[in-house]
């Protein structure tokens, strides 16, 4: 009698150098336990097509989404952050940087671009959670700025995708410098009379909730983004009181007047034009 681990009849028995492990990123697991191949979940703009839940992703893939053929000109690719205060915690800002940028092969935390949205010049400034938790330091404030300054010599409408943990406290006040910076630059664009529409998605807090996230003529989100300034625990102290179911949630944040609208991100790009086309007094386009 063979062994079962030397059968080779039906073709049961196969040699352990010829096993293949599933591939890393074959399949995901959302946070309710639903499980989706990563190609139909990329097929279907990183939303778990179960449950809705929209997967966090970067400016590559809403780059993909929102330009017309995913064609576009990156803005300011050669900023890079210093690290004037030599900052050192348990290691040094200067190799933090280092090691983010070659994780993420990413110059920074926010990348700018301009393109064709439906047809119409968009300039895009999309930030990366990935990139030091999407922290906003004197690179993300400049190339901002840039972005802005493009806009208004240009003409083009101005779109901010924020995703981040707040300030970069390896900069201390340079970082919260940039949230008066930004702030700045857009009364300057109101003034030029060019659309601002604000995206805040997954998660959207601090300082960036605190300056160019909460400034647009439209304030827009992703179904179920984290939305706010403190943390919940930080916000509970402080108040002394039981916060609310989903607070913080852009549902709440909705209901409360803090956004306009949330949108699915399948119609992401149909209606952060047809915004456009509301300030702007443009006849709708289908």
């Amino acid at each position: 009698m063979t062994a079962w681990f030397k059968r080779t009849e039906k073709g049961i028995q196969t040699a352990t150098e010829q096993k293949k492990d599933t591939p890393k990123g074959l399949w995901y697991k959302s946070p309710t336990g639903k499980i989706v191949e990563s190609e139909d979940l990329a097929k279907n703009f990183f939303v778990s097509p179960e449950d809705d839940y929209h997967v966090r992703i970067g400016s590559k893939e809403y780059f993909e989404i929102l330009f017309d053929d995913n064609t576009f000109k990156e803005l300011d690719t050669k900023l890079n952050s210093k690290d004037p205060l030599k900052f050192e915690d348990t290691k040094k800002y200067s190799d933090r940087l280092k090691a983010a940028q070659q994780k993420t092969g990413l110059k920074d935390a926010v990348r700018t671009a301009v393109g064709k949205s439906l047809g119409k010049d968009l300039v895009i400034c999309c930030m990366d959670f990935n990139f030091i938790g999407g922290s906003m330091g004197s690179v993300v404030g400049e190339k901002i700025a840039r972005g802005i300054d493009y806009a208004i010599k240009k003409k083009v409408p101005f779109l901010m995708i924020s995703k981040s943990g707040g300030a970069r406290m390896m900069e201390a006040a340079l970082s919260l410098m940039q949230l008066a910076k930004t702030s700045a630059k857009l009364a300057q664009l109101a003034e030029a009379r060019i659309p601002y529409i604000s995206l805040c998605t997954d998660p959207t807090t601090g300082g960036t909730t605190a300056s160019y996230a909460m400034l647009g003529d439209i304030n827009i989100s992703e179904p179920g983004a984290l939305i706010g300034f403190a943390g919940p625990r930080v916000v509970k102290e402080a108040t002394g009181k039981e916060l609310p179911e989903g607070f913080q949630t852009a549902e709440f944040l909705q209901e409360h007047g803090f956004l306009d609208f949330i949108t699915h991100r399948r119609d992401l790009k149909k209606n952060i034009n047809l915004y456009i086309d509301l300030i702007q007094n443009n006849p709708l386009r289908s």
